[in-house]
């Protein structure tokens, strides 16, 4: 139902642009996608189909088929392109076979190509979507790609280019070009290479930086963090091993070696007891813990799953503890939704500090974690917290004509951000749904979830690390 309000509302006053303003009801476009359009209809495509909202899903398909324009000029996000666009028009192929996502998942896919024309191979975090020439790739035109301005002096940026290889993996399994993968050694292009150089290059006590030169191949500086910047990074390693049906074991090596050093350095239990992951800054700690980093008690579930018998039951209870932190942090808002972000400090714990970390704006990790913690345990106290943030989303986002973000999680007379987010409909609302699923909706043994919670079959791929 909530899918539902929040689809129709989209459809009658913001179809084709990219998100729905709910509070003024109109579009938003925004500068993350470079011109493409309707982001709202591909990311909820899957979760439309999956829900059995038929009637909405040939809406949205029939968006897709007739107004959905790759030919536009503008300044992408690579990251965001892939991990909303490609990674919903390959879901929604795999769940349908209908031929139109397909094709528009690959020609989209080679226009993110020239993104990863640097000296390194590492992708930089903007493309231009626009005409493609391989005589321009190094000219300020189209196919041009370069660094996010604010990006630590024009770096590549670990979760953006470490979160290209499960798109990239099928779009080179559905058009048989190797290109997208890099199959062919000889070529730099691709995400094989990536994970050439992050190889070669020294961690700092394991630990992978959030900034990387796409010209040298080095770090730029050493913050490390498992939530914005660095977090769907570590996420694609594990996944990258589960959807080669566990052969990429060059992927599980990187993950297991990667959550070695997160345990010895980042992760820390609070005085009161909550187990929670810091940011490093040069071998500083800040401890803090953004909403984004909550995704991590799911993924550390995931991964416990093939750990060895005396580390399985480990990582289990760590996993179980960052997700009750996770869910401390709502649980301690007058709204029952969490912060931005939540401190460890002067005596404030699971709590956001700062006025500018108090906001929520409709994001999935904490019920992403729920959901992983459900199908992998079953204990029903994952289904209970879900039922609240259910409750909480109804209360004080549902405004007249969607839902919407709010300012401040502690105040519950809150002032809506008039934006109803694309990924509320893609993760949020589909991980709640699958919570309250039987497992053998989109079995985990079966399906491995992108970022963006579009769902990627197993074992689709032949290609070997």
């Amino acid at each position: 139902q909530m899918m539902k309000f929040a689809w129709d509302n989209y459809k009658q006053y913001a179809l084709g642009k990219n998100e729905l303003r709910p509070l003024t009801k109109n579009g938003h476009i925004g500068n993350m996608f470079g011109g493409l359009r309707g982001a709202t209809v591909v990311d909820a495509l899957d979760t439309l189909y999956i829900m059995e909202l038929e009637e909405e899903f040939q809406e949205a398909k029939k968006w897709v088929e007739k107004s959905f324009d790759l030919n536009v000029n503008g300044e992408a996000s690579l990251f965001e392109v892939n991990i909303r666009y490609i990674g919903g028009l390959l879901a929604a192929y795999y769940l349908t076979g209908e031929e139109v996502f397909k094709s528009k998942a690959l020609e989209l896919g080679e226009k993110l190509l020239p993104a990863f024309n640097t000296p390194t191979g590492i992708p930089r975090g903007v493309i231009n979507l626009g005409r493609q020439d391989t005589r321009s790739l190094f000219s300020p035109c189209s196919g041009m790609s370069w660094s996010w301005g604010w990006a630590s002096a024009g770096s590549s940026i670990l979760a953006e280019f470490g979160t290209l290889h499960l798109e990239f993996l099928h779009l080179s399994e559905l058009s048989g070009n190797p290109v997208f993968a890099e199959k062919a050694s000889t070529s730099q292009l691709g995400v094989m290479n990536i994970r050439k150089v992050l190889n070669r290059v020294e961690k700092p006590q394991g630990l992978y930086p959030n900034f990387l030169s796409p010209v040298t191949g080095n770090w730029v500086q050493h913050h490390v963090s498992i939530g914005g910047l660095g977090d769907s990074f570590y996420e694609y390693l594990i996944k990258s091993w589960l959807m080669s049906d566990k052969k990429d074991s060059e992927a599980k090596k990187m993950y297991d070696d990667a959550l070695e050093a997160i345990e010895k350095h980042l992760v820390k239990k609070s005085a009161g007891g909550l187990t929670y992951i810091a940011e490093w800054r040069g071998g500083i700690l800040d401890h803090k813990m953004g909403h984004l980093a909550c995704f991590s008690g799911g993924m550390i579930a995931l991964g416990a799953e093939h750990a060895g018998e005396e580390r399985k039951q480990h990582y289990m209870d760590l996993a179980a503890e960052i997700t009750n932190t996770c869910h401390e942090s709502y649980a301690r808002s007058d709204t029952k939704l969490g912060p931005e972000a939540f401190r460890f400090d002067a005596g404030t714990e699971a709590m956001a500090t700062r006025l500018s970390e108090r906001y929520y704006i409709l994001r999935p990790e904490v019920v992403e974690s729920y959901m992983y913690m459900w199908r992998l345990t079953h204990d029903p106290k994952y289904r209970q917290w879900g039922w609240e943030v259910v409750k909480a989303l109804e209360k004080h986002c549902r405004v007249e004509a969607g839902f919407s973000g709010i300012r401040d999680v502690y105040t519950t007379t809150p002032t809506h951000d008039n934006m109803q987010q694309s990924f509320f409909l893609a993760e949020t609302l589909k991980y709640l749904y699958l919570l309250f699923c039987e497992d053998d909706v989109l079995s985990l043994d079966d399906w491995v979830f992108n970022t963006e919670a579009h769902p990627l079959p197993v074992n689709h791929t032949n290609f070997k690390a």
